[in-house]
């Protein structure tokens, strides 16, 4: 039976990859829908993208959800550097069809999980973790309730990529994260420490292109634009692919590796805020609340990215 899952994003190209990634494999996982969050540029055009998203994947019964426009207690910091302006620049999508949902994106997470048999959803995280926080706190019964929280966020040896010490997601909402990390829900973290393994490379690049279906061309023209500013950073032979882990994660498992162990989120210190200090040699006797994975298998990766984007239009 397929496992039943909400996207919680905030559409950038490699979100739309892993959108895409999740819609390519219905029997292994059913999408019940998308909330945008703000994070990668601001609410309403990842609102929009995910839509965009959804019917490029010809799914346009997908339902798409608005969340938080800013972090619950910062201003929002956003990455319109490495995303454009739009935050999904590259491909040139047509403007979506289908309309945003009018329920706020929160209460759709707080409702669709009360109204579930406890454990069957999956909470799919690509963004910073406001929407999830704020449904914690504005429900706290919904944490008992939520079968895994599978996010896409934090570094620990890799360390920062927004700061020296902080990774995106976490630094642009560290009070939700914290929130979440502290929430006893199962939680498993895709971080940089397996993406920066995961690179699109020239050749991985042409082979999705190859694939000759619109959706192949989307993500090549996606991946090529948002790749420059990593590639110089870097200086790889390809940008390092993020939140299409987290999909793979629940379709191949066995392609990561990590460890059950504590993890907290840094608040307060002004060099450090949003780092994600993990526990990795069980040295302070915290308790374990995340398996945190270290290792990828690039090439198994890509090889199911490939096969399951073919299936698209």
């Amino acid at each position: 039976m397929a496992r039943k899952i909400i996207i919680d994003t905030d559409p950038g190209q490699d979100d739309a990859v892993a959108i895409l990634l999740a819609l390519a494999s219905p029997a292994e996982l059913e999408v019940l829908g998308i909330v945008a969050v703000a994070g990668n540029v601001g609410l309403e055009h990842n609102a929009t993208n995910a839509r965009k998203v959804v019917e490029l994947a010809g799914r346009p019964d997908i339902p798409v959800y608005a969340g938080c426009s800013r972090p619950m207690r910062r201003h929002l910091v956003t990455a319109e550097h490495v995303h454009g302006p739009t935050g999904l620049d590259g491909p040139d999508l047509p403007e979506p069809s289908i309309a945003l949902q009018p329920q706020h994106g929160v209460d759709y997470i707080i409702d669709t999980i009360m109204a579930a048999e406890p454990g069957t959803i999956t909470l799919c995280t690509l963004g910073p973790l406001t929407n999830i926080g704020m449904a914690l706190v504005k429900q706290p019964a919904i944490a008992e309730r939520i079968a895994e929280i599978v996010m896409m966020g934090g570094a620990y040896f890799e360390v920062g990529n927004i700061t020296p010490a902080a990774e995106f997601n976490i630094y642009v909402d560290p009070e939700a994260a914290d929130v979440v990390m502290r929430s006893g829900v199962p939680i498993t973290i895709l971080p940089l420490d397996v993406t920066h393994q995961i690179q699109s490379t020239p050749e991985r690049l042409a082979a999705i292109r190859g694939l000759g279906n619109k959706s192949g061309k989307a993500v090549y023209d996606m991946l090529t634009f948002s790749e420059t500013f990593d590639l110089a950073k870097y200086g790889w032979s390809g940008a390092p692919l993020h939140d299409p882990t987290v999909i793979a994660y629940l379709l191949q498992p066995e392609l990561f590796e990590g460890r059950h162990c504590n993890v907290v989120i840094e608040t307060a210190s002004e060099l450090t805020i949003g780092m994600t200090v993990v526990d990795y040699w069980h040295v302070t006797g915290r308790v374990r609340n995340a398996t945190y994975l270290r290792n990828g298998n690039a090439d198994g990766f890509f090889k199911l990215l490939t096969e399951r984007l073919a299936r698209l239009p």
